[in-house]
């Protein structure tokens, strides 16, 4: 490994910091790593991972899609595209229309895009975007505007005029913020990278009357908690509402890259030919195993079971709060998204677990991040529970 160790030091730009494993291979909800030891995952390649690892469908999706053709130029239909296109509106709305690209950051960004166009073809002086604090929406240039963490922005200014910053939860910030030129809202469900915080469903019905009363597009961010995380197919649909543009990434391309934005009747006829592109956005290979994921997810009823399990984690972890008060300040998600917040930065305990033999890890400086793929079994929470506890008693 420590040859490894020094290629990657002389050839790659240091932009992550590497946990001292390296991985071999992946099986179900396990990692193997080439020293011979076995993880249990509860990452999930950060939400990415839904079914684990090597699951046969996915296997057998790339096998089959990867026998015909791995790329084909949007210029051609595509099977693999048009049917994906099919299942992934289904849960929106079947007068919804959907744009593939390939990473979160792009989705959000082709997001944005629309909202401003949508104006911009009516004649409109519309163009300015709120956000919130603690928010994470991508690393583009766009989408880091609209990024409120100050960690992610600082070495970038001056980023791009007219993104606003409201409040998380707190509806007064906004309509502090609304003018006639505000084009759109754009929110997460449940913030991942600011540490599994989640929008009051109360706070959402209120941001989709203000988008109607003063013509805004709501754009819901469901990067981290959207493919059923959260137990329901989007997280907003917690709240009841509908958004006007919904992005997708993650869980959806099986572990390839593969993202999306979704638009309501209102803006499906924004974009014309041209408008907006990507050469490898809805890559057939990847939209295969979009289809296996969805396939398995629907039948094995998964998002049934992560409403379970998550119940079950979160009452467990609330039994560990009251035990250790000192140290679990509070305990935050739905579904399988969930976050310990400690009373100390959590960077250290996350190598305590890896010792352990578990992966998750540590975001917004003290708050323990848990995604683990939708195939956990009860005897998986418990490991995790057991380990936890062990931790928290040194």
């Amino acid at each position: 490994m420590n040859n490894f160790v020094e290629l990657e030091n002389e050839y790659l730009l240091h932009t992550y910091k590497r946990i001292p494993i390296m991985i071999d291979h992946g099986e179900g909800v396990y990692l193997y790593d080439t020293e011979g030891n076995k993880y249990l995952d509860f990452l999930a390649g950060i939400a990415v991972m839904a079914l684990g690892y090597s699951h046969p469908k996915i296997v057998e999706a790339i096998r089959e899609q990867a026998e015909k053709f791995t790329h084909l130029s949007n210029l051609y239909y595509m099977e693999p595209q048009i049917k994906l296109a099919e299942k992934i509106i289904s849960y929106f709305g079947k007068d919804g229309k959907l744009f593939f690209a390939n990473s979160g950051s792009e989705a959000n960004e082709g997001a944005i895009k629309i909202a401003r166009k949508y104006f911009s073809n009516k004649g409109l002086n519309k163009y300015k975007v709120i956000g919130f604090d603690n928010s994470f929406h991508g690393r583009t240039i766009a989408t880091l505007a609209a990024t409120w963490q100050k960690k992610y922005q600082k070495d970038y200014l001056p980023l791009l005029p007219d993104f606003k910053c409201a409040k998380f939860n707190d509806i007064d910030s906004v309509k502090e913020l609304i003018d006639n030129e505000t084009a759109a809202i754009i929110i997460e469900s449940i913030q991942g990278e600011g540490g599994i915080k989640i929008a009051d469903e109360k706070f959402l019905k209120e941001l989709r009357n203000i988008c109607d009363e003063y013509d805004i597009i709501l754009i819901v961010d469901e990067i981290q908690s959207g493919m059923g995380r959260s137990g329901k197919f989007f997280a907003y649909e917690y709240a009841k509402i509908m958004p006007d543009v919904v992005t997708l990434a993650k869980a959806i391309g099986g572990g390839l890259p593969l993202s999306l934005f979704i638009v309501s009747p209102k803006l499906a006829d924004t974009f014309s030919y041209g408008d907006h592109g990507s050469t490898f956005g809805g890559n057939p290979v990847a939209a295969s195993c979009a289809i296996a994921t969805l396939e398995v997810i629907e039948k094995e009823k998964l998002l049934h079971k992560n409403i379970e399990n998550g119940k079950y984690m979160l009452a467990e972890l609330n039994i560990l709060k009251n035990r250790y008060r000192d140290k679990i300040r509070e305990i935050r998600g739905k579904g399988l998204m969930i976050g310990i917040e400690l009373f100390s930065p959590c960077s250290d305990m996350v190598g305590e677990f890896r010792n352990n033999g578990l992966l998750l890890n540590c975001t917004h400086t003290n708050v323990v991040r848990i995604l683990p793929p939708y195939i956990i079994e009860k005897e998986h929470m418990d490991k995790f529970l057991n380990v936890f506890e062990d931790i928290l008693k040194n």
